[in-house]
Formats: structure tokens, sequence, C-alpha cells
């Protein structure tokens, strides 16, 4: 059986200096060109990118200078959605979200939260999308805790990855 913790970033790229380890990323996060500016920080599984996903990380990289974008890596995507999901494994999933312009760097995670990535990186504003109340997003008390900040966004309406799959399942 494939080790479901492989390192993605090996069979990426070189070229994509967006995708970090976390430890690469904590460094670069910790360089003195970058030390000053106000660092975002948000995860999630961004399996199928919609319109939804692109506007929230527009909105998010509005509240500071670089947005870092954190995914599950595919077996904690099985764990929170079930068998059939990822759609998009990760690597994928990771040059996608690189590609995006509010977008300055992606890693990954694959612990259920995103806690340790959270508390390793010490992001200045922590975001989630609107279905999360500040209290109950993960990382909140750490990021308040170190004079942070934490948003929950707007969702745009009737945009979600798991409708989108309905939606598809429904008219095969």
């Amino acid at each position: 059986m494939k080790n479901p913790r492989k390192d993605p970033k090996q069979n990426l790229r070189s070229s994509n200096s967006k995708i970090k380890t976390a430890r690469a990323l904590k460094r670069t996060l910790e360089s003195p060109g970058i030390q000053k500016k106000t660092v975002v920080f948000t995860n999630g599984c961004f399996d199928l990118l919609h319109k939804g996903h692109v506007r929230y990380l527009e909105e998010a990289r509005k509240l500071g200078h670089i947005l870092v974008v954190a995914l599950n890596d595919d077996f904690s995507v099985r764990q929170l959605k079930g068998q059939g999901r990822p759609l998009n494994k990760l690597r994928d999933r990771l040059e996608v979200m690189a590609a995006l312009e509010s977008v300055d760097y992606v890693t990954w995670f694959g612990d259920a939260t995103p806690l340790k990535i959270i508390r390793l990186l010490r992001p200045d504003v922590l975001v989630k999308g609107g279905d999360w109340k500040t209290q109950q997003i993960v990382g909140s008390q750490d990021v308040l805790g170190w004079g942070g900040k934490v948003f929950s966004l707007n969702y745009v309406k009737g945009r979600s990855t798991t409708k989108l799959i309905s939606k598809m399942l429904a008219t095969s």
C-alpha cells in the first residue's frame, strides 16, 4: 500500500517556489524582507476550486501582505469528507492553488486540524469561510493570544464543492 503521507513536492516542478513544506515556509516567513509584513493564514481541502473559493481567497489576501494557504493532505481529506474524496490529489491541488494570484505560499498538513502548522507559522491573521464562528476556528485562541486577528469571511451563496459534486452525480 502506498504511503498516504508521501511528500507531494517531490512530484512537482521545482520552479514553483510558492509551494513549500511547513518548515521551509517558516524559514521564509522569518526572513528579514518578510518579517515585518502581515501574514494571513487559511486552510482547507480546496478539492474542486470554484468561484466561491477564488473570491474567499481574494478577500483573505486583502487582510494582509502575504496569504498562506495550507491544504489538507489526501489522507486527512478522506477522514473529513469520506472515501470518495479528494477528487484531486494533493500535488494537483497544491499546483492549482499556487497558480492563483492572490495566494503567496501554499503548504499542506496531515493532521485532523491545522493547529500544529498554525502554531509553527504564527500568522498575524487567521481566516476561515463564513460557516465558521470566530471562536470555533481552530487556532483562534492561539492567534488572538499572540496579538493576531481572526476573521470569518462571507461565503458566495450557493457555491460549495459538496453541492457541485451532488449536482454532477444527479446529472450523470
